[in-house]
């Protein structure tokens, strides 16, 4: 696969992701939106890491933090469900009330 074809791909991603965390007011569609830009920015890294080295450890480094970012999302959506359960908000203009 060449390098034109994995930043096609990561920017059609973070173009998705952009659209959805700017357009949604639901907070779980933002966290999507956010999670589609971050994969878009892990695409364009793997395919920077395989044109400068093709070697397994960039494959590595990447499949870490795609790891990391999948525990961070699922902290996320817990905070968001307890959020939801506690004080019925789901959207982030009722979450900006809660701060102060």
């Amino acid at each position: 696969m060449s390098l034109e074809a994995f930043l096609l791909v990561a920017a059609a991603l973070f173009c998705v992701g952009l659209f959805g965390a700017l357009s949604q007011q639901s907070i779980v569609m933002l966290m999507m939106g956010l999670e589609l830009m971050i994969n878009g920015v892990v695409v364009a890294g793997a395919g920077f890491w395989l044109r400068v080295a093709p070697n397994a450890d960039g494959q590595v480094l990447l499949l870490v933090a795609i790891t990391v970012m999948a525990l961070e999302m699922a902290m996320g959506f817990a905070v968001v469900t307890a959020l939801f359960r506690a004080r019925d908000v789901d959207m982030t203009d009722d979450a900006g009330d809660l701060k102060g």
